[in-house]
């Protein structure tokens, strides 16, 4: 079940937004206070798939806790908001807004918003294993540790995780890696892979990741 955090000062949309995200099988979680909304947000966000914020609260708007939410966590937020002018919308983009749902609007279209967004996000992060990827910016992570890859290693490990358990040559690897040199001699690749086995934690004698397939190349067999 997936959590939707809601920082929403309005009672009746608070319930409305809620019943109804719930009866769509998500897990809500209401705040009226936005400082208080910040806090939790900053030791848990990494359990929320979105958070879904109001532009006029108490204590500070709704521009600014956007922006604070940026300052620690790519977690996607929907503005739900009367403020319809297009230099709100605009602002709340620049603060770092996903979208933007101007008040009064079907809480279906909200639920419709939410979910091409986590099909989007979905599509661009992978889980395998201890290793956390996210292919739209380029990070790796083993477990909660950032992972320092190359461009060539990154590219790689995606390409390995986008063929699971196929059997790969180094001619496919070279042709599927863009910034591999298609002409790239077998050791090059080799090394690169060595490379990017020994950052990942992958022993080759016993592997997690990457098997080597003796006399054709390599499988990845994470997944």
């Amino acid at each position: 079940m997936q959590k939707i955090l809601l920082i929403e000062d309005e009672v009746d949309m608070q319930e409305l937004i809620k019943d109804y995200l719930e009866n769509y099988h998500f897990s809500v979680t209401v705040f009226t206070q936005p400082k208080e909304a910040l806090r939790h947000l900053k030791e848990q966000h990494k359990e929320y798939a979105v958070v879904v914020l109001d532009l006029m609260l108490p204590q500070m708007d709704g521009f600014d806790v956007c922006r604070e939410i940026r300052n620690f966590s790519d977690i996607p937020v929907i503005i739900s908001s009367a403020r319809g002018e297009v230099s709100d919308k605009i602002l709340a983009f620049e603060a770092g807004a996903d979208d933007y749902l101007a008040k009064p609007y079907e809480p279906r279209e909200l639920i419709i918003r939410i979910n091409a967004i986590l099909r989007r996000v979905t599509k661009m992060l992978h889980k395998v294993g201890d290793l956390s990827i996210n292919e739209e910016k380029m990070e790796v992570y083993i477990e909660d540790y950032p992972v320092d890859l190359t461009q060539v290693e990154f590219e790689l490990l995606l390409f390995f995780i986008k063929n699971s358990n196929k059997v790969l040559s180094r001619e496919v690897i070279a042709n599927g890696v863009d910034s591999i040199e298609y002409n790239a001699k077998e050791r090059t690749i080799d090394m690169h892979i060595s490379n990017l086995r020994h950052k990942i934690g992958d022993d080759p004698k016993n592997p997690k990741y990457i098997k080597s397939v003796w006399g054709i190349g390599y499988k990845f067999i994470g997944a």
